[in-house]
């Protein structure tokens, strides 16, 4: 799937346009649905395979948080072979009470996967969570950087990041 056919399929399948309230408390004039585009076997697979492209050999573990990072950490732990870790958004109140499902070695090198990216604020969360574990974060990668200061947070945390699609590659603006 060519550049173009991804953002055509994403925009088809998960662009909204209104007044929505994002996550970081943002407020926009569109919305990028996620799971819309998670949900489509197609997409999730053609992410799968770019996501994965970005775990080089020194990567240990692939890790997406709860919820919409779930269906790419998983697409692109398939098509890597590379072991995955699941973050909870909070710790749960049974069983083992675990915020991070799965294991990371200490030392392991860790890529975070993320689905959109506006402030950066979850993503921090997580990278703390997999450094609490005894990994580390070596990359960040995320499908859509909204370009709302996301990137810039991230990297001042001292994370390195990347995504595969921004809003302008998306033709987005707010109006």
């Amino acid at each position: 799937m060519t550049d173009g056919e991804l953002i055509e399929k994403i925009c088809g399948a998960a662009v909204q346009h209104g007044h929505f309230t994002l996550r970081s408390g943002r407020t926009s004039t569109y919305y990028i649905d996620k799971y819309l585009f998670e949900t489509q076997p197609k997409i999730l697979a053609e992410l799968g395979h770019r996501l994965a492209s970005y775990a080089d050999d020194k990567i240990d573990r692939l890790a997406g948080a709860e919820l919409g990072g779930i269906p790419l950490v998983s697409a692109a732990s398939i098509v890597s072979g590379i072991p995955s870790v699941l973050i909870r958004n909070q710790r749960k109140d049974y069983g083992t009470s675990k915020l991070l499902e799965g294991m990371i070695d200490p030392g392991d090198h860790v890529m975070l996967i993320e689905d959109v990216v506006t402030s950066g604020g979850q993503v921090i969360e997580a990278a703390k969570v997999i450094r609490e574990a005894g990994g580390t974060v070596s990359k960040i990668i995320a499908v859509i950087d909204r370009e709302e200061g996301g990137c810039e947070h991230i990297e001042a945390a001292g994370l390195m990041f990347h995504s595969l699609l921004t809003k302008t590659d998306l033709g987005l603006a707010e109006s």
